[in-house]
């Protein structure tokens, strides 16, 4: 399982940055009504860089910045033992950003990712062979940052979004599409209305541009 305490699984950027999309181009389809998506992307956040979020509707969050520097990413799990609402005032559990790399001191100071809310955060300069986090001294429990389930989507597995759809939309999507979308294989109105039948291609045009992903 993908969790701060094992990175290993966790796609490279490059990786991760189309797999991110790759969500964010599912729940579109799945849901036409962005509050109501988990996943979505912006390939477009500023000039040079971009970013994936997931929002749960409960509070809890990720976001990831792509940046000429490499990717920061940081998670908020509400209910997770180490939420900063333990203290008074509020107060990032000691070693979760302390040590990370001045490259993404942008990132730190972003508003939108309301770094007060903050359980665990990750990161990869380019050229890095592995993803890192800070020296932590963890509370005993099963998921104590809440990495494990936020990051838990983040595999690569297409398994894995197939049954978070069943559960999330009540959708039984076709594992072969969804493998498709991971490819990043231009969306067709076949692909789409396959997914969902009450959306069209042409519906979807402000979205993937938005995501950055192609159509046919």
């Amino acid at each position: 399982m993908v969790s701060t305490r094992d990175l290993a699984e966790l796609p490279d950027i490059d990786a991760l940055r189309r797999l991110m999309q790759s969500l964010a181009v599912l729940d579109a389809i799945l849901m036409p009504e962005w509050q109501y998506r988990l996943f979505s992307f912006n390939s477009k956040w500023s000039k040079g860089e971009q970013m994936g979020s997931m929002r749960d509707g409960q509070g809890d969050d990720l976001f990831a910045h792509f940046t000429k520097a490499g990717c920061f990413l940081k998670g908020f799990a509400h209910e997770a033992p180490m939420t900063p609402y333990l203290e008074q005032p509020k107060r990032v559990w000691p070693g979760v950003l302390d040590s990370v790399p001045k490259a993404f001191a942008k990132s730190l100071a972003e508003p939108a990712f309301s770094m007060e809310d903050t359980t665990f955060c990750v990161w990869r300069l380019k050229g890095d062979p592995a993803w890192s986090c800070g020296d932590i001294k963890y509370p005993k429990a099963k998921d104590p940052d809440g990495s494990g389930w936020l990051l838990s989507y983040y595999d690569g597995k297409p398994a894995t979004y197939r049954k978070y759809a069943a559960d999330y939309f009540e959708a039984d999507v076709p594992l072969k599409l969804v493998r498709a979308v991971y490819a990043h294989q231009p969306l067709t109105e076949e692909m789409v209305e396959a997914l969902n039948p009450e959306t069209a291609l042409r519906e979807l045009s402000d979205d993937l541009a938005k995501i950055g992903y192609p159509a046919k």
